[in-house]
């Protein structure tokens, strides 16, 4: 079966472009960050036993679909005649797992502090969290697992930026937000911390310290966990920092509980 009757089979579409969920407008900067978003999300690494085997298939799609729109004299083609050559048919066939690994840089956990850095008070972070407002109804809890970075320590801070916006007339003002009892707030501290005392169990079960390699190993335990909210850290990891190194699949409540305890051991 060629690629673009499996980009049918598994996506609904013989559009490369599609299949990417991207215009034909589209950068070769979009056109990775599209790529390694939509192949995080069927990884055969990160998906149930019982879903590898498609898993494993729409991971090798959309290699092929990324290997032909990534390339200006493949993809000028694609746009012309709509048709891949039967060259590109068998790419389907390639070990993805390393080309995939050639594309995108290991994460490390500096580079994980130094975005931190850069999202905290910026733009970007202001519309996630007016995403996260109006998505969770005004609900803190909510906000604190969308929003990146979002530990307690910000909760002033962020809740004043909210409240900026309601007075700008940029989000309503519901109740969630604008009446949450002391004690819902106690609560999602407590969790937080007790996140931030596992973490750094689990580093000194696996015997890591505060490395580059001591968050990819934690995540290989817990990576099932909270699969789906590490996207939005690492799409825009992936933009900043991609390059050609192996990449480590990571997620954002894990990198942030990792950072939380290691500043609270080096409070103490």
């Amino acid at each position: 079966m060629g690629l673009l009757e499996l980009c049918e089979k598994y996506f609904q579409t013989k559009n490369l472009y599609e299949v990417l969920e991207i215009t034909e407008k589209a950068t070769d900067k979009e056109v990775k960050k599209a790529y390694h978003k939509l192949s995080l999300k069927v990884h055969p690494d990160r998906v149930d036993e019982k879903d590898k085997l498609e898993a494993t298939e729409k991971f090798k799609v959309l290699g092929g679909v990324h290997a032909i729109l990534s390339d200006s004299n493949k993809r000028a083609t694609y746009d012309e005649t709509k048709c891949v050559d039967d060259d590109d048919d068998v790419v389907v066939d390639r070990d993805w797992t390393v080309y995939w690994r050639l594309l995108f840089k290991k994460i490390t956990d500096d580079d994980i502090i130094a975005y931190e850095k850069e999202y905290i008070g910026s733009g970007e972070e202001r519309n996630d969290l007016k995403v996260a407002y109006l998505a969770g109804k005004g609900d803190m809890d909510y906000i604190v697992d969308q929003v990146q970075f979002a530990r307690s320590e910000h909760e002033d801070r962020l809740k004043g930026i909210l409240r900026d916006l309601i007075a700008k007339g940029e989000i309503p003002a519901y109740k969630k937000f604008t009446h949450e009892p002391e004690k819902k707030r106690q609560r999602r501290i407590a969790k937080e911390n007790r996140e931030a005392v596992e973490a750094e169990e689990l580093k000194k079960e696996l015997g890591v310290g505060s490395g580059p390699n001591s968050l990819e190993l934690m995540i290989k335990q817990k990576q099932q966990a909270r699969a789906q909210q590490m996207d939005s850290l690492i799409d825009s990891l992936a933009a900043k920092y991609g390059g050609g190194n192996k990449p480590k699949a990571t997620k954002r409540k894990a990198a942030t509980k990792t950072e939380t305890a290691s500043k609270n051991k080096k409070r103490k």
